[in-house]
């Protein structure tokens, strides 16, 4: 109950603080997003000029009469702009999922791999890579998504006690699986072939590289409904936060709604996995800094980390392709690179600010 009164006294704290500032958190938040979509789609390897840039557009969303360069349309319509896409998506997605995970385990290093739905995913993908036999895009994807939940599952019957979720066993069991699942992916790799290898690798590091159209429709509908049901139990979530025996005060039904909100998370992380990879530090890192700047109200720290996780991402797979181009990055270098340091950045100025 102490982290959790910390927790409050802390928002409250912030909510104060920023609130003459928080209108224009949400428009410098959107575009940014907007701003990095556009650059996403900009730059590349191959240079492409905006006047085929915008035919390319204007032809597919604005019907327009103009015909656009054949390898132009390729490049931008088929890879980059799908890419972009994925990136928001999956950015938005991981983000949401971390604060959802910090307030069911009420503990703020909580994250995806917390749940061991990371783990669990990198597993099956390895898996199917290495036994596989030359499985397509799609059979990995697949085998990385029952992975997933078969993990989840795992931790689901390891830290349930009665009607809720203690939070201490939800952590020490996902670390015991995740250690577990983590052993069994490396010895998978120390088996592959040097080609099994690199795409392992590049798989449990993450990359939207090659995500394409019909990857999308499921990505978009599962982070769209997971966030908006979200969003709608936003005070339930204030509540839970708070600790059971309070929530439980205020009409929360708290291990039907906990049970709830790990398997949306499991289910959004799974998706996330099994179409991009496993991708680090958004679930940790965004809903700290979401918190910083629009208090600690669940339903605006889900709003704002769903924006901020729909810039970062974007922003980390520009550098993931810019930083040693033409040699792409898997996007999970750049996002720990970049994330360890805020985050610890983010721990000195809370520990600056705590009550000695």
């Amino acid at each position: 109950m102490a982290h959790s009164d910390t927790i409050a006294r802390s928002g409250t704290r912030t909510e104060r603080t920023t609130s003459p500032r928080r209108g224009w958190v949400w428009v410098a938040a959107a575009a940014a997003v907007l701003v990095i979509a556009v650059l996403g789609i900009l730059i590349g390897s191959v240079v492409i000029p905006l006047d085929g840039i915008w035919q390319v557009l204007s032809s597919h969303l604005l019907g327009s009469s103009t015909t656009a360069d054949a390898v132009q349309n390729q490049i931008v319509w088929d890879v980059r702009v799908p890419r972009v896409l994925a990136g928001v998506l999956v950015g938005a997605a991981l983000a949401v999922t971390g604060v959802v995970i910090q307030a069911v385990v009420r503990n703020p290093l909580g994250d995806p791999y917390v749940i061991g739905v990371t783990p669990g995913a990198s597993l099956g993908a390895v898996a199917a890579i290495v036994l596989g036999a030359g499985l397509s895009w799609f059979g990995v994807a697949a085998a990385a998504f029952v992975g997933a939940l078969v993990a989840f599952a795992a931790i689901v019957a390891l830290a349930r006690r009665g009607r809720g979720w203690a939070p201490g066993r939800v952590i020490l069991s996902g670390v015991a699986i995740g250690y577990l699942l983590s052993a069994a992916t490396y010895f998978l790799q120390v088996m592959a072939t040097p080609a099994q290898l690199q795409r392992a690798l590049y798989w449990t590091l993450g990359s939207v590289a090659g995500v394409g159209w019909s990857a999308l429709p499921l990505l978009t509908v599962v982070t769209v409904a997971g966030s908006a049901w979200l969003l709608l139990r936003g005070r339930w979530l204030d509540a839970l936060a708070s600790g059971p025996e309070l929530a439980r005060s205020q009409g929360v039904p708290v291990g039907r709604f906990q049970a709830e909100l790990m398997g949306i998370a499991a289910l959004m992380t799974a998706c996330v996995v099994a179409v991009v990879g496993g991708v680090g530090f958004v679930g940790l890192v965004i809903p700290h800094a979401a918190r910083f700047l629009v208090g600690a109200a669940h339903r605006r720290v889900l709003a704002a980390s769903l924006l901020l996780g729909a810039a970062f991402l974007p922003a980390a797979d520009i550098l993931a392709r810019t930083v040693l181009a033409p040699t792409e990055l898997p996007i999970g270098i750049i996002t720990a690179a970049v994330g360890a340091p805020l985050f610890i950045a983010q721990l000195a100025r809370t520990d600056r600010k705590a009550p000695a």
